[in-house]
């Protein structure tokens, strides 16, 4: 997916397909909360007043900061978290930076936090340098977690994830390993160098491939930030620089089909092979002409709709059950030791069942 592609809002419907979210056009809106100003001034933002609040009135306001926004992964997120408020009974708040800039996301932070929200979610861009800030705002009494991407070290009070990092690797390396026999040449081609998440992921890649598939040789791991065009040309290099090349990893939504478009338009579909984590529209082009295997994701709907249900659970002083049915989502379990929300197993997209997200 390209940067500074915006995306509007999806449908979620019972068969799969997404229905109407609450979620707005990206750009630097006023927040309609019962806090005032805008967000900050390197990101745009969008509000969900659906109303409601805590047993005594007052209301409560949950932030999603995403690590950039306007890519279709983020604002998947935010029509997810609108829905948790429509449905729950609380303010939704989306802002985040043009660009995945830890600076950046870092100003997005505390302008939410000058607005004094009730609970801050962020999906940090390099969480060290974002694990002060949590502090910051929990002494102002914010309640602060972190979603798709873990600030470990900080003092965040839960993590929400989509699936386990030993789930999501694996996943990864099982879909890569198929279309080649599990042997030749591969190489990586992630985001950010400090995503915490990607990173997580590599290693349990790596890990698994040497003891599970000692034939398969990992050649190179490059970073294409959040940028398909980047990831594009990175792997184009890559292509040109391992002759024997058999397949190429892309571990996050640009450089999914990022690595699928540049082995279409070097003529190699068929010869190398493609996997990653993308989302079902953009990988469905590449997985209907083959330059795609396959893509490991999630519902991102209901990743952000479970961020939003957490942050208000937060913001109310609420704890978390060790399984519990959170709205539409079945079978959400908490460790209390990580203090770690978990959605549920990775999904497999493929031409088969790519088409029924809108998203």
């Amino acid at each position: 997916m390209l940067i500074g592609e915006l995306v509007g809002t999806w449908r979620w419907r019972t068969d799969m397909k997404h229905r109407l979210g609450m979620a707005a056009a990206a750009g630097a809106t006023c927040l309609a909360l019962a806090v005032a100003g805008c967000a900050g001034g390197n990101g745009g933002g969008s509000s969900s007043g659906a109303g409601g609040g805590t047993a005594d009135g007052t209301s409560v306001s949950v932030a999603f900061v995403p690590k950039i926004q306007g890519i279709p992964f983020f604002e998947a997120m935010n029509t997810g978290g609108a829905d948790a408020a429509e449905e729950f009974g609380f303010n939704w708040v989306y802002s985040g930076p043009n660009t995945a800039d830890p600076a950046a996301q870092s100003e997005v932070v505390r302008s939410l936090m000058q607005q004094k929200v009730d609970a801050l979610l962020i999906a940090p861009n390099d969480p060290d340098s974002m694990a002060p800030l949590i502090t910051e705002a929990q002494d102002q009494g914010i309640k602060v977690g972190t979603a798709d991407t873990d600030a470990s070290s900080s003092s965040r009070e839960v993590f929400v994830t989509q699936a386990t990092e030993e789930a999501i690797g694996t996943a990864l390396l099982e879909q890569m390993a198929e279309p080649i026999d599990g042997e030749g040449q591969i190489a990586i081609v992630s985001c950010g160098q400090t995503a915490a998440n990607l990173n997580a992921w590599i290693e349990v890649f790596k890990d698994k491939a040497a003891t599970d598939y000692p034939d398969m040789e990992i050649v190179d791991t490059v970073y294409a930030d959040e940028d398909q065009a980047k990831a594009v040309t990175m792997a184009k290099n890559l292509i040109n620089a391992y002759p024997e090349l058999k397949g190429l990893v892309g571990v996050c939504t640009t450089s999914a089909p990022g690595v699928a478009q540049a082995v279409q338009e070097s003529g190699k579909t068929g010869e190398i092979a493609t996997v990653g984590v993308g989302t079902p529209q953009a990988m469905l082009p590449y997985l209907e002409d083959g330059s795609a295997s396959s893509s490991v994701l999630w519902d991102v709907e209901n990743l952000g709709y479970l961020t939003a249900w957490a942050g208000w659970k937060l913001a109310q002083g609420e704890s978390f059950e060790a399984t519990q049915d959170v709205g539409r989502i079945p079978g959400v379990t908490y460790d209390e030791a990580s203090q770690t929300l978990v959605m549920g197993e990775p999904l497999i997209l493929t031409e088969e069942n790519a088409g029924d997200y809108d998203y």
